[in-house]
């Protein structure tokens, strides 16, 4: 389950893939049982903290690294 990868990824860069197909990247600030929430980048010098349901999110990966 995905959600045990959580540990792991906090303070990381991850893409996340929803149900509905969707997805959106980010760093995983933190998760409450319930939710994700995921700092983004907006535009110019602005971020948000956004927070995802567990029940809309089908995956959540690591970023590969660069080559």
């Amino acid at each position: 389950m995905w959600q045990m990868k959580i540990p792991y990824l906090i303070g990381q860069p991850i893409g996340v893939s929803f149900m509905d197909g969707t997805g959106t990247s980010g760093v995983l600030c933190s998760a409450d049982g319930q939710k994700l929430y995921v700092m983004e980048y907006l535009y110019h010098t602005q971020f948000a903290i956004k927070q995802y349901e567990y029940q809309t999110i089908q995956d959540i990966l690591p970023f590969p690294g660069c080559q």
